[in-house]
């Protein structure tokens, strides 16, 4: 592992922090595996976790730091909180869409958010979208959170297109 980042995001699981976290390493490249701690009888009376079993499993995707962590059943991931993945081009949109989306919730899909397997929810969004949407011109805006809000999974060329002024076409 790298050295520790002054701020890195702590995912709070039931029971599936090792899984979750092989599971993210497998999907973003420049992404690794690094400590697992383990649970003891210290303190099992407040967290009822059997000694042995994980407490915590630390990654890294593209160099972020995470901690994933096995806390129980009482606190579950909601929209309140996402994480963004930004991306170069449309097969990357296309490629962590369909690997962040596989068994999770399509229920939860709208305007380039999807909610994985775990419950976690993701923003899969094209980098130039930041430029546009903080164009000075209000027309360009409106017309890029336009096409935006009928999307599911975000289209860069529809966006493009917004942008300059075209039709935005139909959803994806």
């Amino acid at each position: 592992m790298t050295k520790p980042q002054p701020i890195a995001p702590c995912l709070w699981f039931d029971t599936q922090a090792e899984e979750a976290a092989r599971y993210y390493t497998g999907i973003f490249k420049n992404s690794k595996m690094g400590k697992i701690s383990y649970y003891t009888e210290a303190g099992s009376g407040t967290h009822g976790k059997r000694a042995g079993t994980v407490l915590t499993a630390s990654f890294e995707l593209n160099g972020q730091p995470f901690t994933a962590l096995n806390g129980g059943p009482q606190f579950k991931f909601s929209e309140a909180i996402s994480l963004q993945v930004m991306c170069k081009d449309q097969e990357e949109i296309d490629y962590y869409w369909n690997k962040l989306g596989q068994g999770g919730d399509p229920d939860a899909e709208i305007c380039g958010w999807l909610k994985d397997k775990y419950g976690v929810s993701w923003q899969v969004v094209p980098a130039a979208m930041t430029d546009m949407m903080a164009d000075p011109d209000p027309e360009k805006t409106s017309r890029v959170m336009d096409a935006v809000m009928q999307m599911k999974k975000l289209d860069i060329a529809q966006l493009q297109r917004a942008y300059d002024g075209e039709t935005a076409g139909s959803q994806r």
